[in-house]
C-alpha cells in the first residue's frame, strides 16, 4: 500500500492551557460531544462544517461554514485555533494535510488515509500481521478471475465513503457478484469473505503524544441494518486472554500510525476454539459510537480523553465503575424521549438534530445493567 508522503507538520510542544481554542472538523453529534467535553476542561471550540446549522455548533463558541476543499477557508479557520481534530473519518486527507502545516492536527492525516479506503485499511492491518477476513481488490473493468469463487459467500464493499452499512452488498454466488459489480461499475470495490463469527466487539484506546496508552473495556455490539443498535459492557464479554489480544492489536495499530487521540478497532470474535480468536473488521480514527457508554460509567469518558490527548494533557483513568448498556435512538426512537426522561435510571443524551429520519442517529440512552429496566 502506498501512503501519502507527509509534508511539513506542526507539533504541539507543551500542554495547552485552559482557555485555548480547539478546532473541530465536522459538526455532527461526535463533534458536539467533543465540544461539551472540551468545555468541561475550560477550552473553547470552533467548528468547521459544510452545513450551516450542525449539532456541534449549538454547544461551541464559533462556527465556520465552508467546503472541505476550500483550502483558503480552512487556513483562515486554522489561524483562529490552537489545535485541530476531526469527528468523522471522511474529512479529505488533503484538507487535514493542508491544516497540519498551520496548526497541530491530531489524529495524524495518515490515519485518515488508511481508514478512508477499505483496501488500504486491510493492506495496512494485514501488513502488521493482524488477522482480517480474506479479501481481494475487485476490478470491474474486466472479467472476474475464477479464484474469486474461493471468497464466496462474501460481501462486496465500496472502498470509500461507506458507513452504517452503506456501500455493502452480500453476494453468495458468482452470478450475484457479477451483477453487483455491474451495478457498482465505476466505484473502486473490495470483496471480503463472509466470516462465520460468534459476535462483534470493539476496543477503544487513547494514545497520548508521549506514547502513553489507556484502554477502555470491550463492549459487545449489536447491529441492525448495518447500524449499531446496542453496546453492552460486562466482565463476561470475552475471556481475559481474548481481551489482552484485543489490546495488543489496538496498541500495534495505534503505534504504527503514531496516533494521538481515541482510536476504535472493530473486531469479529470467532467461535470458541477457533484460531485466530479475533479478526479486525475495520478501524475508526476518531471517537466512536460504541464508546458512548463511557459517558456514564467511567471517570474519564472517551470524549474527554480524546481532548486530553490532542491537547497534550495526561490521560484520565478509563476504569469502568459498573456494567452498562448503551442503546442508540435511531429515527423515530427519539419520540420516546418523554418516557425515557421519566425513567430515573436512564441517562438520556440527545444530539439536537431537527428532523428524525429513518436510519438517522438522534441520541442514545445509557443504563446500568444491574437495573431491571435495562433493555
Amino acid at each position: 500500500m502506498t501512503m501519502p508522503e507527509p509534508g511539513p507538520t506542526i507539533q504541539l510542544e507543551n500542554p495547552l492551557p485552559p482557555g485555548s481554542r480547539i478546532g473541530i472538523l465536522g459538526g455532527g453529534q461526535l463533534g458536539r460531544m467533543l465540544a461539551m467535553a472540551a468545555a468541561r476542561l475550560g477550552f473553547h471550540c470552533h467548528v468547521y462544517s459544510d452545513t450551516s446549522a450542525p449539532p456541534a455548533a449549538q454547544v461551541s463558541e464559533k462556527l465556520a461554514v465552508g467546503a472541505y476543499e476550500d483550502l483558503d477557508r480552512l487556513a483562515d479557520f486554522a489561524n483562529n485555533v490552537d489545535v485541530i481534530t476531526y469527528e468523522f473519518e471522511n474529512v479529505p486527507v488533503t484538507a487535514a494535510a493542508h491544516l497540519s502545516a498551520h496548526r497541530p492536527v491530531s489524529p495524524p492525516p495518515r490515519a485518515l488515509a488508511v481508514a478512508q479506503d477499505r483496501l488500504a485499511e486491510k493492506d495496512f492491518i494485514s501488513g502488521l500481521s493482524i488477522p482480517v477476513a480474506p479479501y481481494v481488490k475487485i476490478d470491474t473493468t474486466g472479467p472476474l478471475p475464477a479464484w474469486v469463487d474461493d471468497l464466496l459467500p462474501g460481501i462486496i464493499k465500496t472502498r470509500r465513503l461507506g458507513y452504517d452499512g452503506k456501500g455493502q452488498v452480500p453476494v453468495a454466488s458468482r452470478e450475484a457478484l457479477e451483477a453487483t459489480c455491474r451495478q457498482l461499475s465505476g466505484a473502486p470495490l473490495i470483496l471480503e469473505q463472509k466470516i462465520d463469527f460468534a459476535f462483534e466487539v470493539s476496543i477503544l484506546v487513547a494514545r497520548a503524544a508521549d506514547g502513553t496508552l489507556a484502554f477502555y473495556d470491550i463492549p459487545r455490539n449489536e447491529h441492525r441494518g448495518g447500524i449499531l443498535r446496542r453496546s453492552r459492557v460486562t466482565d463476561e464479554i470475552v475471556a481475559p486472554h481474548v481481551a489482552t489480544e484485543a489490546r495488543v492489536i489496538a496498541q500495534r495499530i495505534a503505534e504504527a500510525l503514531d496516533y494521538i487521540g481515541i482510536l476504535a478497532v472493530e473486531l469479529f470474535v470467532e467461535a470458541e476454539g477457533k484460531d485466530p480468536a479475533l479478526r479486525v473488521n475495520e478501524i475508526a480514527p476518531r471517537v466512536h459510537n460504541s464508546g458512548h457508554w463511557t459517558m456514564d460509567a467511567c471517570n474519564t469518558d472517551q470524549f474527554e480523553n480524546h481532548i486530553r490527548a490532542i491537547c497534550r494533557w495526561p490521560l484520565g483513568p478509563t476504569t469502568r465503575r459498573e456494567d452498562i448498556e448503551m442503546v442508540n435512538l435511531i429515527g423515530d426512537d427519539v419520540l420516546r424521549w418523554p418516557e425515557i426522561a421519566a425513567d430515573g435510571e436512564a441517562k438520556l443524551h440527545l444530539y439536537g438534530k431537527d428532523e428524525a429520519r429513518e436510519g438517522r442517529k438522534m441520541g442514545h440512552v445509557n443504563r446500568v445493567l444491574s437495573s431491571s429496566k435495562a433493555s
